[in-house]
């Protein structure tokens, strides 16, 4: 099965996006380099956000690079994940940003395979503050294997 259709039935919208203020996803050479994208939940690691939720708010930012990688390549069949920046509203004593950004890699190992083109390189930080408060953002770099 394709990544695309795997994709699909996992439940990733692929649906056209109104461009935004940044571009979400831009290629260079043979890369595809996303800008972060936010969940839509809120909230801090290790205050009012367990690991569990944090989990699914990187599946979620994941779920919506994938659209914007999508709607950049026109498909996400022949690409390569080579690095996930995953960063964490964290409390100052939260430590465990690794378990959330999981959410995000997983995502893509079922996706593109944990042995084959979806293991990649990752980081996976705690900061202050995010954006419109939001849990987790991730950004990622896809390579173009064509």
């Amino acid at each position: 099965m394709s990544a695309e259709q795997k994709a699909r039935d996992l439940g990733v919208n692929l649906d056209p996006q109104e461009p935004g203020y940044l571009n979400l996803c831009i290629r260079s050479g043979n890369q595809l380099i996303t800008s972060g994208h936010v969940s839509d939940l809120k909230g801090v690691h290790g205050k009012d956000v367990t690991v569990e939720q944090g989990y699914e708010a990187a599946k979620d930012c994941a779920m919506k690079l994938l659209r914007s990688v999508h709607n950049t390549h026109g498909t996400l069949d022949g690409l390569r994940v080579i690095k996930v920046l995953g960063c964490v509203y964290s409390a100052g004593d939260f430590t465990d940003q690794h378990l959330v950004i999981n959410g995000c890699s997983d995502l893509l190992h079922e996706i593109y395979g944990k042995d084959g083109d979806g293991y990649h390189a990752r980081s996976a930080l705690g900061f202050a503050a995010l954006p419109t408060g939001a849990a987790v953002e991730i950004e990622a770099v896809f390579e173009i294997k064509e």
